[in-house]
């Protein structure tokens, strides 16, 4: 969190001279690239500082060693995880249908598996967050866009 208060602090002041038409079609460009990034490291089941995501729990009934798919394969789609943009900012987030599913994976919360099942403990997997790639990414992307 500090790292971002940081990233702010530095684009802020470069950011306040430009009209505003140009911030909303830099928001957008930044809003984009972020998605795209956080998007790749939740397909390769990367916390943002690196770590792996932490393993499934293992299924009683199915067979040894059988994946039935990748972990949030439809959260990384492009119709829950959505991005905003304006001349104030940009914003990458869930759509509200599957918010708790990814708030629960995100802290390591407790919830149920379904609806009458039992209650279950989540590890913590982050699925947003900062890099320091995305850092870098952001200053390249501002300055691409200030610097002709």
């Amino acid at each position: 969190m500090r790292d971002l208060l940081d990233l702010q602090a530095q684009v802020g002041g470069l950011l306040v001279q430009v009209a505003a038409p140009a911030r909303r079609a830099l928001a957008r460009e930044i809003a984009t690239a972020l998605r795209r990034s956080q998007v790749q490291r939740i397909a390769q089941q990367r916390n943002p500082d690196g770590r792996p995501f932490a393993p499934r729990k293992p299924q009683l009934r199915d067979k040894k060693g059988r994946i039935r798919r990748a972990m949030f394969a439809r959260l990384r789609t492009a119709r829950y995880l959505r991005q905003q943009a304006g001349a104030d900012g940009a914003v990458i987030e869930f759509a509200s249908r599957v918010l708790r599913v990814a708030r629960v994976h995100q802290y390591g919360l407790r919830d149920r598996v379904r609806r009458d099942g039992p209650e279950v403990d989540y590890a913590e997997r982050q699925l947003l967050g900062f890099t320091e790639a995305d850092e870098r990414l952001v200053l390249d992307l501002v300055l691409a866009h200030l610097v002709p």
